[in-house]
């Protein structure tokens, strides 16, 4: 099997051409079509076999097929439990996402908020969050999280570990019921 085999967009396949990529790894092969059909999906991985890319480019395609350039609202919600995991995804969905229109953005805490909120104003399609701040957030009512469609929950287990479980709940019970 191929990333051509997928049936992915163009420039999702020029994006993950570009990094080299040629076959999908075996969580890629199994998660990507389910999730690019709107299914709920878990997904267990070990690390370094391209977990955030079996995630991301599927969010990505069903992103795309419905933007209308507006950026606006967040449409699709990557939970993380640190910092350094949230950057690292977001990385990944600047470089897949590097031929299409959409926008995405990275919050998290231990930081100013104010860049953070501006890049928020200007619009994201897909954010990428640790709980803490996304509470924060919300909280001041920077952020919206009625019209997500997309909710991924990373390392939930590790998360959970952590002792993020209220804040996991509070972030879910600000999500529609449909997504």
């Amino acid at each position: 099997m191929t990333f051509q085999d997928l049936q992915l967009l163009p420039a999702l396949l020029r994006a993950v051409g570009d990094m080299g990529y040629v076959e999908p790894s075996p969580i890629q092969a199994a998660a990507i079509p389910p999730v690019l059909a709107g299914r709920d999906l878990i997904g267990c991985a070990q690390t370094g076999t391209g977990k955030t890319a079996a995630f991301a480019i599927p969010i990505l395609q069903r992103l795309q097929k419905k933007a209308d350039g507006s950026h606006k609202p967040i449409r699709a919600l990557i939970l993380t439990p640190t910092r350094e995991l949230a950057l690292q995804i977001q990385d990944n969905f600047e470089r897949y996402s590097k031929y299409l229109p959409l926008r995405s953005t990275v919050i998290f805490g231990g930081v100013g908020q104010m860049p953070q909120v501006e890049a928020i104003r200007k619009g994201v399609d897909v954010l990428v969050a640790t709980p803490g701040r996304l509470n924060d957030l919300c909280n001041q009512g920077h952020i919206d999280l009625k019209k997500i469609e997309t909710f991924v929950l990373d390392e939930a287990d590790r998360m959970l570990d952590m002792g993020f479980i209220h804040d996991v709940r509070k972030v879910i019970a600000r999500l529609p019921q449909r997504r």
